[in-house]
């Protein structure tokens, strides 16, 4: 939204000025500038944090699968509990 509002500044200058020089548009584009390198300052680090974190979601979620699959197994090989094949109709 920085960035916007600088640029619009600078535009706002241009508007006002019946000859344009670099002084007038200058501070206007630096406002934008400054503002972008904030967000990005601030954007970067959360988005390497959010992909970190959905990785090591990811990895618990597939040990947590690994682990259901496998005690189910247990539990069905001890129970002598056997799940019927499925035919391809699924009956």
């Amino acid at each position: 939204f920085g960035t916007v509002w600088g640029i619009m500044h600078a535009f706002t200058g241009l508007a006002s000025m019946a000859q344009v020089t670099l002084a007038s548009v200058a501070p206007g584009i630096a406002e934008a500038l400054v503002a972008t390198a904030i967000g990005l300052f601030a954007a970067i680090p959360a988005v390497v944090a959010y992909n970190r974190f959905a990785h090591d979601i990811d990895r618990v979620a597939n040990a947590m699968e690994t682990f259901m699959e496998e005690f189910s197994n247990i539990l069905q090989r001890n129970l002598g509990v056997h799940t019927p094949p499925q035919t391809a109709s699924g009956h």
